[in-house]
């Protein structure tokens, strides 16, 4: 109920609602026009008033008040306006206050795949201070955009739109009434005259009564002697809580206890000014030091400039520099962050004719990156202005660079008989670190060695060679007393089919020996890596995401489960996954996330007998030890509130993360309702079968299910008051077959042929 809560609290913060002499205001019903904002406002005839912000129709069933969901066309959820140049290089996208919802950008050139960006981490990287409202970016020319919004429920509303070819800006805006619809439900105690609503969260229920019953004796009201409106109100010692946030108060407020008398907030508080930081690029006079410069960050690319037909090349140059200078500065925001500082520059002069010759570099007009050893990774035969465009940290030319690097930086160690184990790892993890979601084909579609578009070095990779290397440096490790957080990140990225392996050779494999041995060294240091891994993660100048390590790995093994093939080889890699899931259990780590997969795994899998005895006590462990005693609702919230920020529930939500766990309540019971073999554990399943219908009630299938367990136990008149529950509470969603297999299982129990 708290993101309900939360949510209509916000529409009050930001609403002040004020009554004047005006002539022409009549009694009656006004509808808001306001964009997002379908707020109703009833005028009454004793000189009242009354807000709407929900309505809709409603079904009474019994002592249960069923809201019905809206039946609008939901389909044009946003609103595109383009603006037009010939001459732009790329497209601004303007989003208009994407807020807190879930909002993906998808680019598409022609019939190549679609490449996706979740708008939240576009938003970090341009605005990591969510100083403005709005979310300004660039992206590069292309045919089509895709806008997503990705609902809690788990749908996802995808709409395609078609960019024209001089378009040079797209402004986007969204209905925030259409997004979602709120899932009410109303319960009646007879017993106290209360109808409790709550949302599909089943949490906190707003309690309502009749006005007409007799209202409970309330204790006096206390009020206040004096009453003021101070501005900036504070006291000796009292820290600045003024801000400015996206509300635009100017005010720190608690948006979900207070409402926001908008006459007390001070208009002349200016918005703060969109600055930058005064960034400066150091461009050195010779190529020596330029290539050394690069070479102290891991993530930059130098960019010589060869141009011998244009005089005024050094002004252009330089104009150019102090272009990047400010760009980058913009996205710097208020201090360095070497993450968008990614691109060093030099213009070569009569000094570098030597190194031109021998880099068969002979244009008149040239531009060349090169990375931090000097290689070189791309060359395009053209002057810097055609070029410019390119260099963005949010291009995909960055993206090329960073892949063309990887394949060389693996291909050079490899070669390197003095390669240092540093050098190694170093290597294996800029290549895992790739984005996986790559067009590989893509980075080599030219190939004219004069051609004015940038070609990129392709490097040829030995995967049997590169798998031994790796399986030497993994076996050289095993007796670390301290972990390497690197080839920590490296090992998560490679046995979740997202590391080198997928990048380099873009192949999925199951899990072998190698990765069984590389799992052993991130359970084996679990501890280390867990108070290590928040600094890493939050490294100036890096991107890292390492979640929590046992979460990680029971991922991966969920993972490889599916990439299994049948035979001897899958069947051994499913021992070992179990004998690792048993492994983290017994040592006390096991989370939601372990213990998730690893009855998902135990799930599959049947006894000589046929039976789940394995799945079934393994659950009833679980069960009894976590979630038995007390109150539900509570020690799932517990459990909810303690997941780790990297496991998939923490996202999908509340509600997604109660309903996983009353539907796996739920299959554990249907197993032993359908298996014989199973009958040892009837009572246990009562016991979780009941608890299902706790977390999510009158679910149809969940009546079914303890009905037929209440049979088997014996139990023959509460089986059928059940079985009628079961039957009276079947939806449309519910498909013909089942819901005729409900009623016949109610006719056999009514007859005694059950």
């Amino acid at each position: 109920m708290r993101n309900f809560i939360w949510s209509v609290s916000l529409l009050f913060a930001g609403i002040s609602i004020s009554f004047a002499q005006t002539n022409g205001i009549e009694k009656g019903t006004y509808l808001s026009t306001n964009k997002g904002a379908k707020i109703k406002l009833n005028l009454l005839d004793d000189n009242k008033y009354e807000l709407v912000f929900y309505s809709g129709g409603y079904e009474i069933k019994g002592d249960s008040l069923v809201f019905l969901k809206s039946t609008e066309n939901k389909t044009n959820r946003f609103d595109l306006v383009f603006a037009k140049d010939k001459k732009a290089k790329k497209i601004k996208i303007k989003f208009l206050n994407p807020s807190y919802y879930s909002f993906y950008i998808g680019t598409q050139k022609g019939v190549e795949s679609v490449q996706y960006q979740r708008l939240s981490d576009i938003k970090t990287k341009v605005d990591p201070d969510y100083i403005k409202t709005d979310l300004d970016f660039e992206i590069e020319k292309t045919d089509f955009i895709y806008l997503v919004y990705e609902d809690y429920d788990g749908k996802s509303d995808v709409s395609k739109y078609a960019l024209p070819k001089d378009v040079s800006e797209v402004t986007i805006n969204y209905d925030m009434a259409v997004l979602s619809d709120l899932n009410l439900v109303g319960s009646f105690d007879k017993g106290t005259k209360e109808l409790k609503v709550s949302d599909q969260y089943g949490k906190d229920p707003l309690v309502f009564i009749n006005e007409k019953e007799e209202k409970p004796a309330k204790a006096p009201t206390v009020v206040p002697i004096e009453n003021q409106t101070i501005k900036n109100w504070t006291y000796p010692g009292k820290e600045n809580t003024l801000i400015n946030d996206d509300f635009g108060s100017g005010v720190a407020v608690d948006s979900a206890a207070v409402i926001v008398d908008a006459a007390a907030v001070d208009a002349t508080i200016p918005p703060p000014a969109y600055t930058k930081y005064d960034f400066k690029l150091k461009v050195e006079n010779n190529l020596k030091k330029a290539i050394e410069s690069t070479k102290t960050a891991n993530n930059k690319f130098l960019v010589v400039v060869v141009d011998n037909k244009d005089k005024t090349a050094k002004e252009n140059f330089d104009a150019f520099v102090k272009e990047q200078e400010t760009q980058t500065g913009y996205n710097m925001y208020d201090s360095y962050n070497a993450l968008y500082d990614i691109y060093n520059y030099y213009l070569a002069g009569a000094d570098d004719k030597k190194w031109l010759k021998n880099n068969k570099i002979a244009s008149d007009q040239s531009v060349i990156i090169l990375n931090g050893e000097g290689n070189q990774l791309a060359v395009a035969k053209s002057d810097l202005a055609t070029q410019q465009y390119q260099f963005s940290y949010y291009g995909d030319f960055y993206r090329k660079l960073q892949r063309a690097n990887a394949f060389l930086s693996v291909d050079k160690v490899l070669k390197n008989k003095k390669a240092s184990d540093s050098d190694l790892i170093a290597a294996f993890n800029k290549a895992a670190l790739l984005e996986t979601s790559y067009d590989y084909d893509s980075d080599y579609a030219v190939n004219d060695p004069n051609s004015t578009e940038f070609v990129i070095t392709k490097t040829a990779l030995n995967q049997k060679e590169v798998a031994q290397t790796w399986k030497k440096l993994i076996e050289a490790h095993q007796k670390d007393k301290v972990a390497n957080m690197y080839l920590v990140e490296t090992i998560i990225k490679e046995i979740k089919n997202q590391g080198f392996t997928k990048q380099l050779f873009n192949t999925d494999r199951i899990l072998n020996d190698t990765d069984f041995l590389a799992i052993d060294y991130l359970l084996n240091h679990s501890d280390d890596i867990e108070s290590n891994r928040a600094e890493f993660n939050s490294k100036q100048g890096e991107l890292h995401t390492i979640g929590n390590v046992v979460s990680e790995v029971s991922d991966a093994l969920q993972q490889n489960l599916y990439l299994s093939q049948d035979g001897v080889s899958g069947e051994m890699n499913k021992e070992k996954i179990n004998l690792l899931y048993k492994k983290i259990i017994a040592s006390g780590k096991g989370n939601f996330d372990s213990y998730k997969n690893y009855f998902y795994y135990l799930s599959q899998l049947e006894e000589q007998d046929g039976s789940n005895t394995t799945y079934l006590k393994e659950f009833n462990t679980y069960f009894d030890n976590t979630l038995a005693g007390g109150s539900p609702i509570e020690k799932l919230d517990a459990i909810f509130s303690g997941l780790d920020s990297s496991s998939s529930y923490s996202y999908d939500g509340w509600n997604s993360f109660k309903i996983y766990h009353s539907d796996t309540c739920n299959n554990a019971a249907w197993a032993v309702v359908l298996k014989p073999q199973n009958s040892n554990f009837i009572k246990d399943a009562i016991k979780w079968s009941e608890y299902s219908l706790v977390v999510t009630k009158n679910n149809p299938y969940y009546l079914d299910t303890l009905a037929q367990l209440y049979y088997k136990d014996g139990q023959q008149q509460k089986a059928i008051e059940t079985q009628v529950l079961a039957v009276k509470f079947i939806t449309s969603d519910i498909d013909s077959e089942t819901a005729n297999q409900m009623k016949e299982v109610l006719t056999k129990m009514s007859n005694g042929t059950y």
